[in-house]
């Protein structure tokens, strides 16, 4: 039971890279989107972290996956200050506290 838990953070990881790349993709016109290789980059990570949250609704409850998709904003919150220079403030530490503080108590 504790891999498909394991497979989850990586899922929400996955979706969270996947959000870093389309920021990226969002630096260019409209009319280059086609041509960035960040806009697929992304798009590709977010159909495969669909089809692992598929796949995890198999084993796991749906209940338990939908809520536990919300620590994909933790890792949000790391890559977007440590690769977009983005600032953590305490109201987002007090959020994402919450989140994890809530993640756990589903999943026990």
């Amino acid at each position: 039971m504790i891999k498909y838990y394991v497979i989850l953070l990586f899922m929400t990881f996955i979706g969270s890279i996947a959000s870093y790349f389309l920021k990226k993709s969002s630096n260019n016109k409209f009319k280059d989107l086609i041509k960035n290789k960040y806009l697929y980059v992304g798009g590709l990570l977010y159909i495969i972290g669909a089809l692992i949250n598929i796949y995890l609704l198999k084993y796991l409850n749906y209940s338990i996956v939908l809520p536990l998709n919300s620590l994909t904003y933790v890792w949000t919150l790391i890559i977007s200050n440590k690769f977009l220079n983005e600032n953590i403030t305490k109201k987002k530490i007090i959020g994402i506290v919450s989140i994890i503080i809530g993640a756990f108590l589903i999943a026990i």
